[in-house]
């Protein structure tokens, strides 16, 4: 997934060995040539580094960076299946993913929605959801958003392995028994959640910054905004 940093559009991706990665970085190359827009890049055996820029508008992000991106995602689609939807490539191939999970209140307790964007291991977006909750609390967005993540991945019978990302330092550490789940209202959702986790081979937990999770906390904001009606 393509995080915007100060250095540009940036993205990794990690592939089975070097001789996979240098065919990636081949056939990149020509897209950089077809949209003459070239990125500073980076690789070290099977991890290639990206960073979209563009240096005639004083190195900021503009569409041309994302035009770029969006032609570099296209080349890791499956291959021999062109026209294949995302959701389709998870269930039939797909057994390792990334979850990124968020969910905000406004008011806490006030209108509330989760997020979360499912991730193949080379960071292409397989599915992205936003799910308004009705009146609820922060708290109860956070793990909902959790739940209704892997509830779609179960849904999806492939992936084995599932990496969680949250930015909710609080959810993060009760998962991994850091802390005691002390609030009675979360006693639900944690236990629906730990009841899926069986269902998967293995699940870890990684607190990360919310600079990291914007993608999950857009979908947040704009199932939000559609409920509320702001333009």
């Amino acid at each position: 997934m393509w995080q915007e940093t100060k250095h540009g559009l940036y993205q990794k991706f990690v592939f089975a060995d070097f001789a996979e990665a240098w065919e990636f970085m081949q056939r990149a190359k020509a897209e950089f040539e077809r949209l003459d827009h070239h990125p500073r890049w980076l690789n070290e055996w099977n991890v290639v580094e990206m960073w979209l820029v563009t240096h005639d508008s004083e190195g900021n992000i503009t569409d041309k960076d994302h035009t770029l991106a969006a032609a570099i995602d296209a080349l890791l689609e499956h291959p021999n299946k062109e026209n294949l939807h995302a959701d389709d490539v998870f269930h039939t191939t797909i057994n390792e993913v990334k979850l990124y999970a968020d969910g905000g209140s406004r008011g806490n307790p006030g209108h509330s929605a989760s997020g979360y964007v499912v991730l193949d291991m080379n960071d292409r977006v397989l599915h992205e959801e936003g799910v308004y909750l009705g009146i609820t609390t922060n708290n109860q967005a956070e793990y909902q958003a959790l739940k209704l993540g892997l509830e779609y991945i179960v849904k999806q019978r492939q992936a084995r392995k599932v990496h969680v990302y949250m930015d909710s330092l609080l959810v993060i550490n009760q998962m991994k028994k850091i802390f005691k789940v002390r609030n009675r209202d979360l006693w639900p959702v944690h236990d629906a959640i730990t009841q899926l986790l069986p269902k998967f081979e293995q699940v870890t937990f990684e607190h990360v910054p919310r600079e990291l999770n914007k993608a999950a906390d857009a979908e947040v904001n704009k199932c939000l905004d559609a409920e509320l009606n702001i333009t």
